[in-house]
């Protein structure tokens, strides 16, 4: 089955990457960490993918624009919750700085994205 055209860009596939990271980190988490601050970081990542697909398939170039910026914020919640498990120390440096990283990297690209939806059909 070929991919849908949102599962092509690399802001998607890092937003995949991300998600699926954090989710490997939550699994092994005690009881706790999984049920409180584990449910909210995943929720939160899994969102800035799922919000590039659902703006992609809504067939406006101003829907899809209000999906990417849900993506944004989504992508601000991660943020937010993984300096959570920074401070409560349920995260090491190495897999933080990762984390973080990808993080750093996925803003710029969102950002880009969201520029260059509807580019190129202005002036039709």
């Amino acid at each position: 089955m070929d991919r849908s055209n949102f599962e092509n860009l690399d802001v998607y596939k890092l937003a995949e990457y991300l998600s699926d990271s954090i989710w490997d980190t939550v699994l092994k988490w005690d009881d706790f960490a999984r049920s409180t601050v584990g449910r909210q970081i995943v929720r939160a990542a899994d969102s800035i993918g799922a919000n590039i697909a659902e703006g992609a398939g809504k067939g406006s170039f101003k829907d899809n624009k209000r999906f990417v910026r849900m993506a944004r914020g989504s992508l601000n919640e991660t943020i937010y919750w993984l300096e959570r498990t920074r401070k409560r120390e349920l995260i090491a440096s190495d897999p933080f700085l990762s984390l973080k990283s990808m993080t750093n990297e996925l803003a710029p690209r969102l950002n880009a994205y969201l520029k260059s939806i509807g580019k190129g059909f202005d002036k039709m």
